[in-house]
């Protein structure tokens, strides 16, 4: 018995140790295998966000829920600590011999993402987390409304913990909101005008008519298992909490930023900032994957600009109008009462249900120029009308990972004027189908690869891909009307004017009245488009310059892959060559172009 006793002790003490081998370097130190260190990195993130987590639904099918009762650390200490791990993951990643490795790519791909993070963190401060875009004061209520779920009595439980996590996220943001302040680091005053117009009719409502509430009580109105005094003491708690935490919360963001408001600058670009042209040349370099500097983004602007703008007086020539004047004339052709719906919830409604309709129809037409397409659906949404005045025109989000919803292509719906018919294509072209749902659906269903490489975000080749997809449709019969493509020619130019601005701004140091000057004259669009875009593009610098670049890059790419491939080209095999690694920097993705063209010629 003894001997049985020291035999399996033994074993007991081999598996311990064999297990402390593997576990401990997996864990704390160098894993044996990349792959455990990709999946470290991924998941050290992961944890860091629960919000996101929440979002991207990867633990629900397995049965874990315990992050959806947290909201993100927005603290100085969390910022710090993100960045120290950030620093350690690129010492080790770079400890790993890159030419023995079975897949290079994943190695690149993350030693590209993780060395820009870090040179990002060096300017971590340099932002304003409270802004008129997509800031923290409206991100957190739209993400308990549009991500968070309530299935259930455990998910109505979370909701009520998420939104009593309120009061310290906003005593953490302010925390680093005084940190920004001491090192100089303050908004231009109209973003602190908009943000407190803002928050102060956020808190307005009583607290049972706040859409917190309305919200939360039309997800229990469809939980058939939660008896009527468990949905009263629940949404007695809510009202508790809304009223008095997340309004105190939001309160004291308001007097604090209504003390800075009246001595803040009208300085716009981010060269007023300690290091302002490091910062831009570092966002520049992360947003476009390039070593394109601001004046060469500039000029291609320019030219850019000129090139479509020639196009369409081609075009609006040929249909009788007048181009001499080209703002004022495409600013008339967009008031046509024969382009716009009815300023009402009807005409509105008919909006979205047009989107969905051309999403369909070219859906139904890709085969041709598709091998490989998501399963995932997408469909039309409002955006929520709460963030509207100040949202963009449409953005898009993708379906979690559990396939519990589809991906939403959600448009602003704020004014029937800035949504002429013949934009409405292009738009949803980009957002939709063969755009930013199809590349980002794809990547999430890529098989065989390190999960991060389904979801790390490259601007340039995202947003690229969605501005080229514009174009294919463009090319391939889907707007075949003149002002269909004119409407397609609209929204390039407005990807052209935004390198121009950006720049504009940041780097040669124009006001924002110069620039909302510059892209009214050159585009044509609505004035309170222009307005709500130019100021995005001075609280996030760099990033609008990514569309054009990313675009140029990929059309580059195939005209090279004709050139040397001739009637060995194939449309299919080129999109799936792009689409099938998930993001990539611009130089990676050239090389990858590059390798498919050398492989399909020795074939």
């Amino acid at each position: 018995m003894k001997r049985w006793k020291k035999i399996t002790l033994w074993i007991a003490g081999v598996v311990f140790v064999g297990a402390a081998t593997f576990c401990v370097p997996t864990i704390w130190g160098k894993p044996w295998s990349v792959n455990h260190f990709y999946a470290r990195v991924f998941l050290g993130f992961m944890l860091d966000h629960p919000m996101l987590l929440s979002q991207m639904r990867l633990l629900e099918p397995m049965g874990l829920d315990f992050h959806n009762d947290d909201l993100d650390d927005f603290s100085l200490a969390g910022q710090k600590r993100q960045t120290a791990r950030l620093k350690d993951d690129l010492e080790t990643l770079r400890s790993y011999d890159r030419d023995s490795l079975d897949d290079p790519l994943s190695y690149d791909v993350l030693e590209w993402f993780l060395a820009d993070q870090v040179t990002q963190a060096e300017f971590a401060f340099h932002n304003y987390p409270v802004n008129q875009l997509s800031g923290f004061q409206s991100s957190l209520p739209d993400f308990m409304i549009n991500t968070h779920r309530v299935d259930d009595l455990d998910g109505a439980e979370d909701y009520l913990h998420r939104v009593g996590g309120f009061e310290q996220a906003f005593a953490d943001t302010i925390e680093g909101l005084v940190y920004r302040e001491s090192q100089g680091i303050v908004p231009p005053k109209f973003v602190i005008t908009r943000v407190l117009k803002e928050m102060r009719a956020f808190v307005e409502p009583p607290a049972r008519e706040h859409i917190l509430y309305t919200h939360f009580v039309e997800k229990l109105s469809e939980l058939a298992d939660v008896d009527d005094a468990t949905r009263t003491q629940l949404q007695d708690r809510l009202a508790d909490l809304i009223e008095n935490s997340v309004y105190p919360a939001y309160q004291r963001m308001i007097d604090h930023y209504a003390e800075i408001e009246p001595t803040a600058s009208t300085d716009d670009g981010v060269w007023k900032l300690p290091d302002g042209a490091a910062l831009y040349a570092a966002k520049l370099r992360s947003f476009t994957t390039t070593q394109m500097t601001a004046e060469e983004i500039h000029q291609l602007g320019l030219s850019e600009v000129a090139r479509i703008q020639g196009e369409m007086k081609s075009i609006l020539q040929g249909q009788g109008y007048d181009p001499s004047d080209f703002a004022a004339t495409m600013q008339a052709l967009n008031r046509e009462p024969r382009f716009l719906y009815p300023e009402n919830d009807e005409g509105r409604a008919q909006i979205l249900a047009d989107y969905q309709k051309i999403l369909d129809e070219i859906d139904a037409g890709m085969d041709p120029f598709f091998s490989l397409r998501p399963k995932a659906g997408v469909k039309v949404e409002r955006v929520p009308e709460f963030k509207q005045e100040t949202a963009p025109g449409a953005y898009y989000n993708p379906a979690p990972m559990d396939g519990s919803k589809p991906g939403i292509f959600y448009a602003n719906l704020r004014s029937v004027e800035e949504i002429p018919k013949f934009g409405m294509r292009t738009l949803a072209y980009h957002e939709g189908i063969p755009g930013h749902h199809f590349q980002i659906a794809i990547a999430q269903e890529l098989e065989g690869v390190p999960f991060f490489r389904k979801v790390v975000p490259f601007t340039a080749y995202v947003e690229g891909w969605a501005l080229y997809a514009e174009q294919v449709a463009a090319e391939n019969g889907f707007q075949d009307d003149p002002f269909d493509r004119l409407g397609y020619l609209t929204a390039e130019l407005f990807r052209a004017n935004r390198l121009v601005v950006d720049t504009g701004i940041h780097h040669k140091r124009w006001t924002r009245e110069q620039a909302i000057d510059y892209m009214l004259a050159n585009t044509g669009m609505p004035k309170t488009d222009v307005v709500a875009e130019i100021e995005r593009y001075i609280v996030m610098p760099g990033q609008a310059c990514a569309y054009k670049i990313g675009q140029l890059k990929i059309l580059e790419l195939r005209k090279r892959a004709q050139e040397k491939l001739g009637d060995a080209f194939d449309i299919k095999e080129f999109h799936t060559t792009i689409l099938q690694n998930g993001a990539l920097p611009l130089t990676l993705l050239e090389r990858v172009v590059d390798e498919w063209i050398a492989s399909r010629q020795s074939s």
